[in-house]
C-alpha cells in the first residue's frame, strides 16, 4: 500500500537494481541519465531504505520542487525548469523524468534501463498523441483497409506482414491515408498506448514485439484485458495523485459529473493523454489542445448541449457547449463558479453526487522487460 501523499514533500523515484551484482552500475547509469538530460545538479540520490543494497532512491531536491511544481503542480514545470538546449525527444524526456522525480507516491523500476525504456514509451505516445486527428463516433468505426480488416462489431485486426505500428499511424494520422477514420476517445487511447509499446519494442525487445503482434493479428486487445496487461493505475481513490499532477504521456480519465448528459453515449467523460507542457490532447481538433482550464469548462457544459434529437435518442450539440463555454470565460463569477464545482475528485462509476470531473488516479504504460 502506498504511503500517504505529502502536499509539500516529493518521493520520486526507486531504482531496484536487482539485476546488478553491485551498487556501481544502478548509480553510474543513473548519473549518466540525468547528465544526459541537464539534470544533475537538482536531483537527490540516496541508498534506498530497506531494499537491497544496490537499489537507489532519487526525487527532485526540495529548493526545485518548491520553485518549479509547489504541490505537485506540473502543469507549469516545462516553462519554469526550460532547458533551451534541448529540445525534441530530449526536452519532452527531461520534462517527464522532472515530474517523475517529483512524484507524489513512489515510482519503482527494476533498473536503470527500464526506467529510460518507460520514459522513451511515454514519449512516443505523447508524440503520437498531438499528432492524432479523428472522426468522432461511438456507433460505428472504420479503419484503413491496406493495414486492417474485420468491422467495429467483432473487432479489427491488423493484417498479416503489416506492423502495429503503421497500422495504428496510419488509422490515426491523416498524412498517412488522406482522411480521418471513425473513433470513440476510450477505444483510441487504447491505441495509441499499444503505439507507444510497439515503437519501443522495435528498439529493445523483438520477442515482446512479436507476441504483441500476433495478438493484434488475432484480437486487438481492449478494455479489460487492454487494462490488465498493458496499463497499471497510479494511486487510488484513497490515497488519490494530486489535482495538477502530470507526466508526459499519462493516460487521464476526466468524468462527465453530470448525471443527464453523461448518458449521451460517448460523452460519459473523456479520455486524453497529458502532451507535457501544462496541455491535453484532442483527437477531434489536434490544433487545439486542451489545457486543463479548458477541459474542465468543456465538459461542465455538456449539460448544457445535450437534447432528444428527432429520433427520441439523447444527443449532444457542441455549438451550444462551445457558446456555453465563451459565456462563462466571459464571466469571472461564473468562471469561478465552475471550477470549483469541477476541480474536485470524481464521484465512482455510476454516482452522480459532489463529484467533480479530476480522476484520483493516472494510467501508466507498463514495462517491457
Amino acid at each position: 500500500m502506498s504511503q500517504p501523499v505529502n502536499a509539500s514533500v516529493p518521493v520520486g523515484i526507486r531504482i531496484e537494481g536487482s539485476r546488478d551484482p553491485s551498487p556501481a552500475p544502478s548509480l553510474a547509469e543513473f548519473h549518466r541519465l540525468i547528465s544526459r538530460l541537464g539534470l544533475q545538479d537538482v536531483t537527490e540520490i540516496t541508498p534506498a531504505a530497506h531494499q537491497t543494497r544496490n537499489s537507489l532512491e532519487a526525487r527532485l531536491a526540495q529548493r526545485y520542487f518548491d520553485m518549479w511544481c509547489p504541490g505537485f503542480d506540473t502543469l507549469q514545470l516545462n516553462t519554469l525548469a526550460h532547458a533551451p538546449e534541448l529540445s525534441g525527444d530530449l526536452a519532452l524526456s527531461r520534462e517527464a523524468l522532472l515530474a517523475m522525480l517529483a512524484a507524489p507516491q513512489v515510482m519503482i523500476f527494476e533498473s536503470v534501463a527500464q526506467l529510460e525504456s518507460h520514459i522513451r514509451v511515454r514519449v512516443h505516445i505523447a508524440k503520437a498523441a498531438a499528432k492524432t486527428s479523428l472522426a468522432f463516433n461511438t456507433e460505428a468505426a472504420q479503419r484503413p483497409t491496406e493495414f486492417w480488416q474485420g468491422d467495429s462489431e467483432n473487432g479489427f485486426v491488423i493484417r498479416q506482414g503489416v506492423s502495429l505500428e503503421e497500422a495504428i499511424i496510419a488509422a490515426t494520422q491523416p498524412e498517412i491515408t488522406g482522411r480521418q477514420y471513425e473513433f470513440s476517445c476510450y477505444r483510441a487511447a487504447e491505441y495509441l498506448v499499444l503505439l507507444g509499446l510497439a515503437q519501443e519494442a522495435k528498439l529493445v525487445n523483438s520477442t515482446y514485439l512479436n507476441a504483441l503482434e500476433a495478438q493484434c493479428r488475432q484480437q486487438v486487445p481492449r478494455s479489460d484485458p487492454f487494462h490488465t496487461t498493458y496499463v497499471y493505475e497510479y494511486g487510488t481513490p484513497d490515497n488519490p495523485i494530486p489535482m495538477h499532477y502530470y507526466v508526459p504521456g499519462d493516460r487521464v480519465w476526466f468524468k462527465n459529473p453530470d448525471d443527464r448528459s453523461s448518458d449521451v453515449k460517448g460523452f460519459e467523460g473523456s479520455w486524453v493523454f497529458y502532451l507535457g507542457g501544462g496541455l491535453f490532447s484532442n483527437f477531434w481538433q489536434r490544433d487545439k489542445p486542451f489545457d486543463l482550464t479548458s477541459k474542465c469548462l468543456e465538459i461542465y457544459h455538456w449539460r448544457d448541449g445535450v437534447y432528444v434529437n428527432a429520433n427520441g435518442i439523447l444527443s449532444m450539440d457542441e455549438s451550444v457547449v462551445e457558446h456555453q463555454v465563451a459565456q462563462t470565460r466571459r464571466s469571472p463569477e461564473k468562471f469561478k463558479h465552475v471550477m470549483s464545482k469541477m476541480m474536485v475528485y470524481r464521484d465512482p462509476s455510476g454516482v452522480y453526487a459532489h463529484g467533480g470531473c479530476i480522476d484520483s488516479t493516472r494510467e501508466i504504460p507498463r514495462a517491457l522487460f
